[in-house]
């Protein structure tokens, strides 16, 4: 019997490959950054190529490091950046120009656009979809992409040119590109697309109508649990695909959120924070999404609420990369402890606007409250903090949409490790933070959605009895103190609405 399950997570900025085992522990692990291109303010690419050269080798590697034989593997989950976009040739498998990433913002003035045709603004589609008009979704992207790439809309009226997020990509090459490659995509990514209707998770025709996209050039929507088909590539030949997962809705299922309130929050390039919401589709009245959490196979579909915040962990590379105020993105920590509180200074990263609960397309970053006793310490110490005060207002924000208070917040993702952060966000939230022994959930959900499929593991108990505690991080702020902090934060984020014209 087979032992272990294999995950993929193609991320914003690097492909992993992790192999678990029954226990959700990692046996082994490979990973491989690839290239971030920048050809315009506000424009950020992937090659696409590349991405999948490197989920190869890193695919080839985890198996290697842990000498495993094919038989070994029982499945594979994927799960991926979601919202990056691209488009290839059925019969060449070559893509049509980069992906375009989540984070993208060419498409600022379709939003605007749209959003001006019709009455209920930016909420236009929100209705069908759980969206609003932003640049952050895959709809938009696409429709650029067809009104700019020469010779891309014909072919796509054809059904020669392919379209998905980055797991269709993967997928379809995993199973044979140009050689008979599956098309398809999960239902949570396809609800980041802003072409699919919630309700009936299918394509809308009304969406595809407003946006000009040819149905021909999507794939088929399929549940996030379930076996899809078998890989053909000699990375792992024979080995079955049967979990898919949006990044975000992996690291949700890995950290077991499978009952109605609870949540968790991803600190990776950005932040994302889901509430599970159950078979009860909730409509947001506070800036949040409404988006799919996940669906296993001949089971409803679960829905939940939430709060994607663009800049986090991301201000801490521009610190180390634009900047070179630190070294390492490690260094960050030591910086920020050499002071004692902000020296009064905040920092709003609203480098692609921002997003919930807010919303505004037109914010630009801000550095605020700043004095001649303000250091370089002061600035690091900012950079985390400004992690932390989104999140309030995502959980704010949350609770009031979901009508429950949040008891604590299960948090997973790379500033996890960061204990001056943790500390911070628990002081400010007024709210336990938990951090779990295993740190890698976006990787366990898409294992664990691929080992359901195939009965490797039975059922949702054998996954909740993998979770456990590393730490937990209590509130020790005192009120006042509290209060001040998140009215400085207020000023700050305000003085950053409306910078672009």
């Amino acid at each position: 019997m087979s032992q272990y399950v294999a995950a993929i997570d193609q991320g914003t900025t690097s492909t992993r490959c992790i192999v678990f085992n029954r226990q959700g522990e990692i046996v082994s692990q490979a990973q491989k950054e690839h290239q971030q291109i920048y050809p315009k303010p506000g424009w950020v690419e992937h090659d696409a190529d590349e991405i999948w050269r490197n989920t190869l080798e890193v695919v080839a590697l985890a198996r290697i490091n842990a000498k495993l034989a094919v038989h070994d593997v029982a499945a594979i989950g994927i799960t991926n950046q979601r919202e990056t976009t691209v488009v290839w040739n059925r019969k060449t498998g070559t893509p049509y120009h980069n992906a375009i990433v989540w984070q993208d913002t060419r498409t600022d003035a379709l939003v605007n656009q749209f959003a001006a045709q019709s009455p209920l603004g930016q909420d236009r589609f929100r209705e069908q979809t759980g969206l609003p008009l932003s640049t952050y979704f895959s709809g938009l992207k696409l429709k650029w992409l067809l009104d700019n790439v020469p010779g891309l809309r014909k072919d796509a009226e054809t059904g020669d040119a392919l379209f998905g997020n980055m797991d269709s990509f993967l997928v379809w090459n995993l199973t044979g590109g140009i050689h008979g490659g599956i098309h398809l995509t999960d239902v949570t990514n396809a609800s980041r697309t802003q072409l699919m209707d919630l309700r009936s998770l299918d394509w809308h025709d009304d969406l595809l109508a407003a946006f000009t996209i040819p149905r021909a050039m999507l794939p088929q929507i399929r549940p996030s649990s379930a076996v899809y088909g078998e890989v053909t590539s000699e990375v792992m030949p024979g080995v079955p695909i049967a979990g898919i997962l949006g990044d975000q809705q992996a690291a949700l299922f890995g950290q077991t959120c499978f009952e109605p309130g609870q949540a968790k929050n991803t600190y990776g390039t950005g932040c994302f924070l889901l509430m599970n919401t159950g078979t009860e589709l909730r409509p947001s009245t506070c800036g949040l999404l409404t988006t799919v959490a996940f669906q296993a196979e001949r089971q409803p579909v679960q829905y939940a609420l939430e709060g994607s915040v663009a800049i986090t962990g991301a201000l801490v590379q521009w610190l180390r990369d634009n900047l070179g105020i630190i070294k390492n993105s490690t260094d960050i920590e030591p910086l920020a402890r050499s002071v004692e509180d902000n020296g009064g200074a905040y920092f709003v990263p609203a480098f692609s606007g921002l997003y919930a609960p807010h919303w505004k397309a037109d914010a630009r970053g801000v550095i605020a409250g700043l004095t001649r006793f303000v250091t370089k310490g002061h600035l690091a110490r900012a950079v985390l903090e400004a992690t932390a005060y989104q999140t309030v207002d995502v959980v704010r924000a949350m609770e009031q949409d979901a009508g429950v208070s949040l008891k604590s917040l299960r948090v997973d993702g790379g500033m996890v490790m960061n204990s001056l952060l943790m500390q911070f966000q628990a002081d400010v939230l007024n709210e336990d933070v938990v951090c779990p022994r295993m740190t890698e959930t976006t990787a366990l959900g898409a294992a664990y959605a691929a080992g359901l499929a195939v009965g490797y593991w039975k059922n949702l108990d054998d996954l909740r009895q993998n979770w456990g505690i590393a730490r937990t991080y209590e509130p020790q702020m005192d009120d006042e103190q509290r209060q001040k902090l998140m009215r400085g934060w207020q000023k700050a984020i305000e003085r950053s609405f409306g910078w672009e014209d």
